[in-house]
């Protein structure tokens, strides 16, 4: 009988070792899927605000629009109304690969290849996107923000035809 209760003494501290960090790992792993999510998530529906975006002079065909956000853990997918030259709407959908991988889409006059990559702190996305127009390359940059829980910033750099940069800022508020 003694021999039986020395051995439970010697099992008890293990016992209670296990229960703590069983109790550990089911306390952190919450914690650490969020750190890992703890990145923007820009789904949503999102009106176009005029009033604070700067579309430049040259940006203007760019701006107008509102768009649609769906989000998971590795792909992020955009649809986007804008009004053409002679005032017809017209929807285009992007998808963009959140694991640094490249993606690529199509568009009227051709495909385009994406790489989206997250700023260190995870606030925000940078989409570079490279395109073939007139058998010459274009590359544009697109940083996408959440202000707030209800504002959207998407600042975009990219070549105009006559090889200067056009610089715009779209903001959304989330509907």
């Amino acid at each position: 009988m003694k021999n039986s209760v020395s051995n439970s003494a010697v099992n008890h501290p293990n016992f209670v070792w296990s229960s703590l960090l069983f109790v550990i790992l089911l306390f952190s792993v919450p914690f650490m899927t969020n750190a890992q999510s703890g990145k923007a998530n820009f789904s949503g529906t999102w009106s176009f605000n005029e009033s604070k975006s700067d579309l430049g002079d040259r940006g203007r065909r760019f701006g107008s629009g509102d768009l649609v956000a769906e989000q998971d853990a590795n792909l992020l997918t955009v649809e986007r109304k804008f009004t053409r030259r002679n005032g017809e709407e017209s929807t285009f959908a992007r998808t963009y690969s959140l694991d640094g991988k490249e993606t690529t889409n199509s568009f009227g006059r051709g495909k385009s290849k994406s790489t989206a990559t997250w700023s260190p702190d995870g606030k925000s996305l940078t989409i570079v996107t490279k395109m073939l127009f007139n058998g010459n390359e274009r590359t544009s940059t697109d940083v996408w923000t959440l202000k707030d829980a209800n504002t959207l910033s998407v600042a975009s750099a990219r070549q105009g035809r006559d090889g200067g940069e056009i610089k715009t800022t779209r903001v959304y508020d989330k509907k």
